[in-house]
């Protein structure tokens, strides 16, 4: 046997599911000098290229013996809020955050903090708003019009009836993606639609809360048919924005950007200063006021945190 590269899909229990170049799936072992950093954090990631080579005690194993260098990472905090940095998936090119139009609503500020997550990562990012079947199109199209003026793409789509999934297929065909929102928004029921041969299971949206119970314990990145991968991120519910400050958010509202050189301040905070551009901007009606409100109450939060 020679050695062999691949993608990462998934890890468990120290055994990870690699995909070569050739489409074939080996399961592999982590060299121990690539385990773990100095900090502790495991070094591997799904969504990592990686470099296999046959196991030397024999038996027809392999392990990963090279990670390759990573273009982009989707990271958060770890869990309780600790310093370190948990990467969730490696080499992603977009993030598509799905909420639903209706059971549960959508909260226009959680979009923000997703969106905010993918720019602070340096990654694009679209919008999928599902389950337009159960609202009035026109008005759902009105309640998301602030994005496609900030510039993301917005795909209004229903599972149930069809609508829309083609488009999003498109969207995804020889991209690596990052399927992040709420859940009981019928994400997985969104990629099932499209690639049936999926099969991901289906979580019920509890009618007592109306919030989605998670049904994926952890990253999986998916081979997509048509070319690409998608993988779906659990746990994002409570979404921390890694290695940000309050003072590097503004940038992360593209639409804040053509103005923030124009403020009278260097470090304006856009919060109160006089002739704030970007505020004046708001004012005029250039940038939307409750995107302006989800920066502020972001920013009280970050500052907060110190």
């Amino acid at each position: 046997m020679t050695d062999e590269r691949g993608v990462v899909l998934r890890g468990t229990g120290g055994v990870w599911a690699v995909r070569t170049t050739e489409g074939e799936t080996r399961e592999a072992s982590l060299r121990g000098r690539l385990k773990q950093d100095d900090m502790g954090v495991v070094k591997l990631a799904v969504g990592d290229a990686v470099r296999l080579a046959p196991d030397e005690r024999g038996g027809g194993g392999w392990t990963i013996v090279e990670i390759m260098p990573r273009r982009s990472t989707l990271v958060r905090r770890e869990p309780g809020g600790g310093p370190r940095k948990r990467v969730l998936v490696a080499n992603v090119d977009q993030v598509v955050v799905a909420f639903a139009a209706a059971d549960p609503a959508p909260h226009l500020r959680a979009v923000d903090r997703f969106l905010v997550v993918a720019e602070a990562n340096a990654l694009a990012a679209r919008i999928v708003v599902n389950k337009i079947d159960r609202v009035d199109p026109a008005a759902v199209r009105a309640q998301f019009a602030d994005y496609p003026r900030a510039g993301y793409p917005v795909h209004f789509v229903s599972v149930r009836t069809g609508v829309g999934l083609e488009e999003i297929r498109d969207a995804l065909t020889g991209r690596t993606s990052a399927i992040a929102g709420p859940s009981g928004v019928g994400k997985s029921s969104l990629l099932n639609a499209l690639y049936p041969g999926l099969n991901l299971r289906v979580g019920a949206v509890s009618e007592a809360v109306h919030k989605g119970r998670h049904t994926t314990v952890g990253a999986l990145l998916h081979p997509l048919p048509d070319g690409g991968y998608v993988v779906d991120t659990p746990g994002l519910r409570e979404v921390g924005v890694w290695g940000i400050t309050a003072r590097e958010l503004a940038p992360c509202f593209p639409e804040f950007r053509p103005y923030i050189e124009q403020c009278r301040f260097a470090d304006c905070t856009h919060r109160m200063e006089p002739e704030c551009a970007v505020r004046g901007a708001v004012a005029a009606g250039a940038i939307s006021r409750a995107r302006y409100e989800s920066y502020a109450k972001l920013f009280e939060e970050l500052e907060a945190e110190g």
